[in-house]
């Protein structure tokens, strides 16, 4: 794993133990916002940690960011952390200060006219309907690329809760007013797509090793025919499968976010660490979850049992910032 701040890995080991129980994440499943654990999480400094201190935030490093992100997904935290960290840094790139608040954002490019008013659509965008803010890009009639903030509570947003749970939505703009905007790179939407690539694929990592010690938690436990399945050698055989899996996606979400520290995002060599990352993930998100369910049996697919809220992120994230057929043609583009 890259080098990520010792007293942040503690903070969210301690955080996120005491205030995401699965009481949590079921209570927020039903419409209820966990008030606790996200006061928890900006009172800790994390949904801002990609944020330089001029603009708000505390200055962390790539590597603390994602290793945040990654451990709220090995809890199943039913809150837009990862999207408040790719939103802050967007607008932290493009030199805006970040206001408090969950924030959500899109890699879909809106239209901005001459009078700064944003107009266009953007579809399944996370925790939208839960978000205070969204930061997104925006063209204007020169074909200059902006960075803009605008609030939830001016938008048109259609809830769709995605397979996760969250509270996806489509969001339509019609002629709303941002808070900001500023100009800023004109491939930054194809930065923020490597960003948020790299984010699902270290959420993607934290889920599966939270899903591997579930399944061998639960194999040493499962009593049939007088012993317990994890006995079986047909059962050890997944379990190691599912390892494989686990591993294989932490070793290409970690290497992507090394070859950004090291080369920055705009390096071929980067380039195809993050496309290998998403495509790799993806492709132990679906082989780890079904893995998973193997092991448990009808007991895995009950909505009591947690196994579920782990899964279905899986399936869900594997899609966002594109799924693995997209970056599997990004990665031959670049060899």
């Amino acid at each position: 794993m890259p080098t990520v701040d010792p007293l942040i890995l503690d903070t969210c080991s301690r955080l996120f133990t005491e205030q995401c129980s699965a009481a949590v994440v079921n209570a927020a499943e039903d419409g209820d916002w966990p008030v606790e654990l996200w006061t928890a999480i900006e009172a800790a400094g994390l949904s801002l940690a990609w944020v330089p201190e001029k603009y708000g935030g505390v200055d962390g490093s790539l590597a603390d960011g994602f290793a945040i992100s990654r451990a709220a997904a090995a809890h199943a935290a039913p809150v837009p952390l990862a999207e408040t960290l790719l939103a802050g840094w967007l607008l932290a790139e493009a030199g805006l200060d970040c206001p408090t608040g969950p924030m959500s954002v899109s890699t879909t490019v809106l239209t901005l006219d001459s009078e700064q008013r944003l107009s266009g659509s953007a579809k399944r965008i996370p925790f939208a309907a839960k978000s205070e803010y969204l930061a997104v890009l925006a063209c204007t009639q020169r074909d200059s690329l902006c960075a803009v903030l605008v609030p939830c509570s001016d938008l048109n947003i259609s809830p769709h809760p995605n397979l996760a749970g969250e509270m996806a939505a489509d969001v339509a703009f019609t002629n709303n007013i941002p808070i900001a905007v500023i100009n800023c790179r004109p491939d930054q939407s194809a930065r923020l797509s490597q960003m948020g690539a790299v984010m699902r694929s270290q959420q993607i990592a934290g889920a599966l090793a939270h899903i591997l010690d579930q399944c061998i938690e639960y194999a040493g436990d499962r009593q049939q025919f007088g012993r317990p399945i994890g006995r079986f050698q047909a059962v050890q055989h997944s379990l190691a499968m599912l390892a494989g899996e686990a591993a294989a996606a932490s070793s290409a979400a970690d290497a992507a976010v090394r070859a950004m520290e090291q080369h920055g995002l705009d390096d071929p060599r980067t380039r195809i660490a993050v496309a290998s990352a998403k495509v790799r993930s993806g492709e132990a998100a679906g082989a780890g979850a079904a893995i998973a369910h193997q092991v448990h049996g009808a007991m895995g697919y009950t909505h009591e049992y947690s196994l579920q809220h782990y899964t279905r992120r899986l399936w869900s994230w594997r899609d966002d910032f594109g799924s693995e057929s997209v970056w599997a043609v990004q990665l031959g583009n670049q060899v």
